[in-house]
């Protein structure tokens, strides 16, 4: 009877975590979370903004209640904006002087 190791995989990484040294399975989880940052930022992007217009059409003609939804869409366009811009900036970068800048080189810990 063969003796079969139940593999666990992480949809987030792509594979299976049972093949990874500590050293690989960083150098896997680290773009893995900024990557998945920029997701979740989009994500709350997108729900501000559909609160915002919620809190728009409820305000009733309310100034005060109007006014926080201009705000609140306001505060979820410019956060989108600063994430796009943070990301366009580090492709800018990336390209114009040849470096990887999300590439951690620490001795033998490359995290790519």
């Amino acid at each position: 009877m063969k003796n079969y190791i139940a593999q666990i995989t992480n949809p987030a990484l792509g594979q299976q975590l049972n093949n990874n040294s500590g050293i690989s399975f960083f150098q896997e989880l680290i773009p893995s979370l900024v990557s998945l940052a920029f997701i979740a930022g989009a994500i709350l992007f997108f729900f501000m903004l559909i609160v915002g217009a919620i809190q728009w059409i409820t305000s009733g003609g309310d100034k005060a209640a109007i006014e926080g939804a201009k705000s609140k869409l306001t505060q979820a366009l410019i956060g989108v904006i600063i994430l796009f811009s943070v990301y366009a900036i580090i492709h800018v970068i990336e390209n114009l002087f040849g470096v990887n800048i999300l590439v951690l080189d620490i001795g033998p810990l490359i995290i790519r």
